[in-house]
Parts: structure tokens; sequence; C-alpha cells
């Protein structure tokens, strides 16, 4: 079977797929998509698309991982 070239596009569909699916964290789908396709955790911010950058950040907020106003460096 091929492997499909991942795009931004694909990546925020799988990350979409597996919160909404598997009620998972966005942070927590990310890793799982990450896992799933062998990517490095640490290079996957060249996948993540602003409507993922944006929901990240709301539930880093809410669990108050990071202060309202802040941003993440992705």
């Amino acid at each position: 079977m091929e492997e499909v070239i991942l795009t931004k596009k694909r990546f925020e569909k799988m990350v979409e797929e597996k919160v909404t699916t598997l009620s998972m964290s966005y942070m927590d789908a990310i890793l799982k998509v990450c896992e799933d396709r062998t990517i490095d955790p640490g290079d996957v911010s060249k996948f993540i698309t602003p409507v993922i950058k944006q929901k990240v950040e709301a539930e880093a907020i809410n669990l108050n991982m990071m202060k309202g106003g802040n941003t993440l460096p992705l």
C-alpha cells in the first residue's frame, strides 16, 4: 500500500477525526497522529493549520497551561 503524502489539510483532517471519534483533546490527537504516522512531534509544526493552532491554544488556556493572550510558537 502506498503512503499518501501528508499535507496540512490532510493532517488537520486526521486530527479532527481523532478528536471527534475518540473524544480526544487536540493536543492528544496531534500526538496520536504523529505516533500513527511515525512523525517526530518536534517536526509537526509545519503541518499545524491556523484552525488547529487556535483550538490547541484554547485548550491550553482552559487547562491553565498558558495565559490568555499569549500564543504558541508554532
